[in-house]
């Protein structure tokens, strides 16, 4: 396949040289993401990780030799999302257990206490997922540069614009209990330092060289949901916060952002095994949440009738970027690059195309255990979405 890149920008079209097979290379120019064709971060974890992460936790290997072999895959996988043309790699939160717990469990002042089982869904019936609980104990502070080393290798390996993603200050709002509640006895002081924490994470990030942000979030797709919001799996406070609380601790960290930096966010109904936590269309958050939020994008989940019709999208304003996450993580099915064509025609109908950008549902893998499809299946995915881009 073409080591061809996404279509680019009309804002900054430039002329593409061409080789002597007549095959179109990407001008080596800067762009600004988000990229007309897009991946979510994480990938499917190889046998060999996943080895290797338990002979670690048994101590039958140091960490430092497991790290060994989280550089290798990571180098080889950033190559792969390179040769298929794409002009973002991600390290595929290799060295992650979960896309959320693994940064919020680091920040200072959270504890990791027991397991919620979370009850997931999928056409044949109920998957388990067990994730752990962070509980706020003290002061929420940060007291490192969460996933820094992770990003800097990243950037090291890598030709394309390097994407590091992180779970939303959200997540551990609504997830996270305090468990002692002479510590935040008022809840405005909580939010104010966990908009420290973030607003001092992306500082030291963007000293890394990290200019591409994803703050991954899964409320604003799943609060419109009452069935969600009352079956007990939306969180310890997230069924009982308003929307606009979100949105507003959202964008006080959003204020602090280097200038440098490009945010998107992305927003899903849960993905864990090819199973899902939720279901329905953005009718009822759309037009706060695309309006109000101050992000540079959003990545949306439309990959199958569970995420509603396009008709939200009337409201998205001019200066923010969708994302169309219309290729499936969640089996290896590949999908129809004319199916794939319409389908962004009917998302036009609502938002200019100039605005519009392609990439899966979600991650291949937001857990350590991965969707259920092979690497080989999800590069497929991932090269037809390039070629489909380019093509539109």
């Amino acid at each position: 396949m073409p080591a061809a890149g996404a279509l680019l920008r009309s804002s900054a079209m430039q002329t593409a040289t061409v080789n002597a097979e007549g095959i179109a290379r990407k001008p080596t120019v800067a762009r600004k993401p988000p990229f007309r064709a897009e991946h979510v971060g994480s990938l499917l974890r190889p046998a060999a990780v996943l080895a290797a992460r338990k002979d670690a936790e048994a101590g039958r290997i140091s960490r430092a030799a497991l790290r060994r072999i989280e550089d290798h895959t990571i180098r080889r996988l950033v190559k792969r999302q390179q040769d298929i043309g794409l002009e973002v790699a991600t390290d595929g939160e290799i060295r992650r257990g979960t896309w959320h717990m693994d940064f919020l469990c680091q920040i200072g002042g959270v504890t990791a206490r027991g397991i919620q089982r979370r009850p997931f869904r999928n056409e044949t019936g109920d998957v388990l997922n067990e994730i752990v609980i962070p509980k706020v104990t003290d002061r929420l502070h940060l007291e490192r540069t969460i996933f820094g080393e992770d990003f800097v290798f990243l950037k090291a390996h890598t030709a394309a614009v390097p994407k590091l993603t992180i779970p939303s200050p959200n997540m551990l709002y609504g997830l996270g209990e305090v468990e002692n509640p002479d510590v935040y006895a008022d809840i405005e002081l909580e939010l104010r330092d966990l908009v420290d924490v973030y607003a001092e994470q992306m500082r030291r990030l963007e000293l890394l060289g990290c200019r591409y942000l994803q703050i991954d979030d899964t409320t604003f797709a799943t609060l419109g949901h009452a069935i969600f919001r009352n079956e007990g799996t939306a969180g310890a406070r997230t069924a009982d916060t308003p929307l606009s609380t979100f949105i507003g601790l959202m964008n006080a960290v959003l204020e602090r952002k280097p200038p440098s930096m490009t945010v998107c966010v992305h927003t899903c109904r849960g993905n864990h095994r090819s199973a899902w936590i939720a279901s329905g269309g953005y009718d009822a958050v759309a037009e706060a949440v695309f309006n109000e939020l101050k992000v540079d994008g959003f990545f949306l989940e439309y990959d199958d009738a569970r995420s509603g019709s396009f008709e939200p999208l009337r409201f998205v304003p001019k200066d923010k970027t969708i994302v169309l996450g219309l290729v499936t993580t969640k089996s290896g099915r590949l999908e129809s690059k004319d199916d794939l064509k319409r389908r962004v025609d009917e998302a036009a109908r609502y938002v200019p195309l100039d605005q519009l950008c392609l990439s899966p549902q979600c991650g291949f893998a937001s857990t350590l255990q991965g969707n259920l499809l092979t690497e080989d299946e999800q590069f497929a995915k991932l090269g037809l979405m390039v070629e489909t881009a380019r093509e539109i």
